[in-house]
C-alpha cells in the first residue's frame, strides 16, 4: 500500500511501512574483514542506528524496532558480552540526550532478568525520560528471543486464568498479544535482515506473522540511509492481500 504523498503536517513522505524492524547483523565479520576486533563492529553498528533512527521521520517510518541482543548471544565468549552490555550501557548515556531532542520515544523488549542492575536502571531511566516524546518510536530487543517472550506472556495469561481474572474460553488470538513485550506496538509492516543470512533468528514470530521481508548481503555498519530508502520504497510497491484475493484489476499471482 504506498503512500508517496507528502505528509501535509511535516512535509515529509511515507513511502510505505509504518513500522519497521531490523535484524542487524554482521557488525562481528565487518570488523573482521578490516582486521579488527569483533567489538569494532559493533561500536561501528551502534552510530548505524543512529543514522537510520534519523531518517525514520523523513521516510514516514513512525515505528522502528532494532534487534540488539539476542536471548542465544549469551553463547558467544565472555568477553564479547562484557563489552556488549558495556557498549549498550554506554550508548544509553551518549544517546539520551539526543534522542529526547529529537523526539524519540525508546522502549526495550525482552527478559531484564539477567541483565545486570545498573544497565536495567539506564533503560529504565531512558524509557522515562522519552516517554513524552511523539516522534519515532524506537524500541530496542535486548536479551530477546521470539520463544522466550511468547514462554512469558503464556506464563501471564495462564496465571491470569488461574486467578480467575480471564475465562479460558475466552482465550484467542486476540487475547495473548496484549500479554506479549510489544503490546503497546503495532506488527511490523516490513521486516529487514542485513548481512546475507536469510533465517529469522527468533525475532518477533508472532508478531511477524505477515510481514513482508527483505534479507540484503550488506553488514550493518555498511547500511545506508539510501540503502533504507529503497527498501522502503520496494516495500511500497509490494500487494499485500493477508491471504486473500489480489485487488480487482491487480496483476493474477
Amino acid at each position: 500500500m504506498p503512500e508517496d504523498a507528502a505528509d501535509s503536517a511535516a512535509g515529509r513522505t511515507r513511502l510505505g511501512p509504518r513500522h519497521v524492524a531490523i535484524i542487524m547483523d554482521g557488525n562481528g565479520r565487518w570488523a573482521t574483514q578490516r582486521g579488527r576486533p569483533r567489538l569494532f563492529g559493533h561500536h561501528a553498528g551502534a552510530q548505524r542506528v543512529r543514522e537510520i533512527v534519523e531518517s525514520c521521520p523523513d521516510y514516514g517510518v513512525e515505528y522502528l524496532t532494532v534487534f540488539a541482543f539476542s536471548t542465544e548471544n549469551w553463547k558467544r565468549t565472555q568477553a564479547e558480552v562484557a563489552g556488549l552490555m558495556n557498549l549498550f550501557r554506554g550508548y544509553i548515556r551518549r544517546e539520551a540526550r539526543a534522542l529526547l531532542a529529537n523526539d524519540v520515544r525508546v522502549r526495550f523488549i525482552g527478559d531484564r532478568v539477567r541483565l545486570d542492575a545498573k544497565l536495567t536502571g539506564l533503560m529504565d531511566e531512558l524509557e522515562a525520560m522519552t516517554a513524552g516524546c511523539a516522534g519515532t518510536n524506537l524500541t530496542v530487543a535486548l536479551n530477546y528471543g521470539g520463544r522466550d517472550e511468547v514462554a512469558r506472556a503464556t506464563k501471564r495469561l495462564a496465571e491470569d486464568v488461574g486467578r480467575g481474572r480471564l475465562r479460558p474460553e475466552d482465550v484467542d488470538e486476540e487475547t495473548l498479544p496484549r500479554y506479549l513485550d510489544t503490546c503497546v506496538l503495532p506488527d511490523p509492516d516490513l521486516v529487514i535482515r542485513t548481512s546475507g543470512e536469510a533465517r529469522i533468528s527468533n525475532f518477533l514470530l508472532w508478531q511477524s506473522a505477515y510481514s513482508e521481508y527483505e534479507f540484503v548481503d550488506t553488514l550493518w555498519p555498511d547500511f545506508t540511509r539510501e540503502e533504507f530508502r529503497r527498501l522502503l520504497e520496494s516495500y511500497g510497491r509490494r500487494d499485500r492481500r493477508f491471504g486473500g484475493v489480489p485487488a480487482q484489476g491487480a496483476a493474477a499471482r
